[in-house]
């Protein structure tokens, strides 16, 4: 896992448009899994396009949200920001 906030976003823009498998963490043993594609890095946030059956969608995260492991991201078979 990275271990600071420059280093995620470093990472983040070495893999902007490629696809992305998040997985949110929703408490208590829960978690959400979602794929799309890493749109946008920008100073605060990232942008993730989302891709489901029925719509496409935009979510943004911030950086804290993969220090502190409220999500994990996985660009193709390999995880790379955790």
């Amino acid at each position: 896992m990275p271990s600071t906030i420059d280093k995620i976003k470093s990472e983040l823009t070495d893999n902007k448009g490629m696809p992305v498998t998040i997985t949110t963490q929703l408490g208590r043993k829960k978690a959400k899994q979602q794929k799309g594609i890493l749109k946008e890095v920008y100073p605060s946030v990232f942008i993730v396009e989302l891709n489901d059956d029925t719509f496409v969608d935009r979510v943004s995260y911030s950086y804290t949200d993969v220090l502190t492991e409220n999500i994990k991201l996985e660009f193709g078979d390999e995880s790379v920001v955790e």
